[in-house]
């Protein structure tokens, strides 16, 4: 590309001086803001005047009506201009999905420490006869205790659990970020089709005013200036859309950190600035590192852990039991010991071990599925920033150029009265639409890069960070 700032046809006006395609994305009207005088600046209050110099003070009525003035007269506070990395850091300090995440992953640290955590004791006590006489009484502590490996294999299951976490919180970290660019670009690109409308009007009304010379000249016939009337108040249309357009990517960006779009002032960005385009070999060989994927062998992993600890479950624990037992009759205290044993005869905990070990291989085929279907995603996503990056280059060194020559060369056969004016509105509408198709080539490249870097959780691999 070769102009540095974000305009949907700024090569264009390069290439041809005489384009009203300004290089800049400000808003006509937000420009005519900032040049009031006083704009962006607080008025000191006056000192009081003493009532010796023989002004009286202004009567209550009359001091809210100046205080209502002046609240009229007040500039309108703007928001700051927003740049792509102050979006990101927006959302990554305010993303619910996020937050949701972070959550999760301290919610399993509290499941890694109870895994780690050996069963309680339990003290019973047991009473025999009512008759104090002959009575026995017997306290004792049953301790039990753990075979099979039940807690190693519990604790690498909480573990495998916390870690499957973190995954799903980079798959979400990325998914996010790469909406955040989406969504950005898409406001860039709204925000300069709100611009190039207005030009485009402006256009439209300079047409219409050539034309309605011309008729009164007795030049022209009246319905030429009928036709420049329609097209004024098409483009007047396509402004009113555009301005809708902007307001929607402004609530869709401010969406993902919980804001407004009235929160949100100019976007400021390179929109022409094409992302880069990485071979797919290169793309298909990064992705075995995939965030999705390594959520998918966690999880298998995981999996397979929760089997190893049903299959520990099998192997019955014992309870260890010694205590004190106390004859009233034989006026003497004995000791107590013992050794409870489950028979596992019924229950051999099979049922859970086959729900484990199927779980393990649902795990192993949903494995198999996110990278067939991250592969085709990946190539689908490089098709398209191919396709949009084509699209944008053609527009930009051969459409654009042409379609403003054609333009201008219409316009001015028209005022020697050499063109038709229909060869006029023909050559603007051909000069609107090159225009927002390369805004809408661009947005596209954007959003496919986007959606790459998504997949191989690579953020910046293929944007550029302003």
């Amino acid at each position: 590309m070769t102009t540095p700032a974000l305009n949907g046809a700024s090569a264009v006006t390069q290439q041809n001086p005489g384009s009203s395609l300004s290089s800049g994305l400000r808003n006509p009207a937000l420009d005519a803001a900032e040049r009031r005088p006083g704009a962006g600046t607080t008025e000191q209050p006056s000192p009081d005047l003493p009532n010796d110099v023989g002004i009286q003070p202004a009567p209550a009525n009359a001091r809210r009506a100046s205080a209502g003035a002046a609240n009229m007269a007040a500039p309108l506070s703007v928001p700051a201009p927003l740049s792509l990395a102050a979006a990101l850091s927006r959302v990554l300090q305010a993303n619910t999905d996020l937050r949701a995440g972070v959550l999760e992953i301290d919610a399993q640290s509290g499941a890694v420490m109870q895994a780690g955590v050996a069963p309680n004791p339990e003290l019973a006590t047991l009473i025999e006869d009512a008759r104090e006489s002959t009575r026995t009484t017997t306290v004792q502590l049953n301790v039990p205790i753990e075979l099979g490996g039940k807690r190693t294999a519990r604790v690498n299951a909480a573990q495998l659990g916390q870690d499957a976490a973190g995954a799903d919180l980079a798959v979400k970290r990325n998914a996010v970020l790469a909406s955040t660019r989406a969504a950005f670009h898409d406001l860039l690109a709204a925000q300069q089709r709100q611009h190039i409308a207005g030009e485009s009007l402006t256009l439209a009304n300079g047409a219409l005013a050539v034309a309605a010379k011309r008729v009164l000249a007795g030049k022209n016939s009246p319905v030429d200036e009928t036709r420049a009337r329609i097209a004024a108040s098409s483009v007047k249309v396509d402004l009113a859309q555009a301005a809708g357009e902007l307001a929607g990517a402004k609530n869709r960006l401010a969406a993902l950190w919980g804001g407004t779009g009235r929160d949100i002032g100019r976007a400021e960005g390179h929109l022409d600035r094409l992302p880069a385009q990485p071979s797919l070999p290169h793309l298909m060989e990064q992705l075995k590192a995939a965030p999705a994927l390594r959520l998918a062998q966690t999880e298998l992993a995981r999996r397979q852990a929760l089997s190893q600890l049903e299959r520990a479950g099998r192997v019955p624990d014992v309870t260890l039991s010694i205590g004190a037992k106390r004859d009233q009759q034989a006026g003497r205290n004995q000791a107590v010991f013992g050794l409870a044993i489950p028979l596992p005869l019924f229950d051999r905990n099979q049922g859970k071990l086959h729900e484990a070990l199927q779980r393990s291989e649902k795990a192993r085929a949903e494995l198999d599925g996110a990278r067939a279907r991250l592969t085709n995603e990946l190539a689908q996503a490089h098709e398209a920033l191919t396709v949009a990056r084509e699209q944008a280059q053609l527009l930009n060194d051969d459409i654009l150029p042409g379609a403003q020559s054609a333009y201008e060369a219409a316009r001015t056969g028209f005022e020697y009265g050499k063109f038709n004016f229909i060869d006029v509105i023909d050559a603007q509408r051909t000069l609107l639409q090159a225009r927002t198709q390369y805004l809408r080539a661009l947005a596209d490249a954007h959003r496919a890069a986007a959606d790459i870097d998504s997949i191989l959780g690579a953020p910046g691999a293929t944007q550029t960070v302003e």
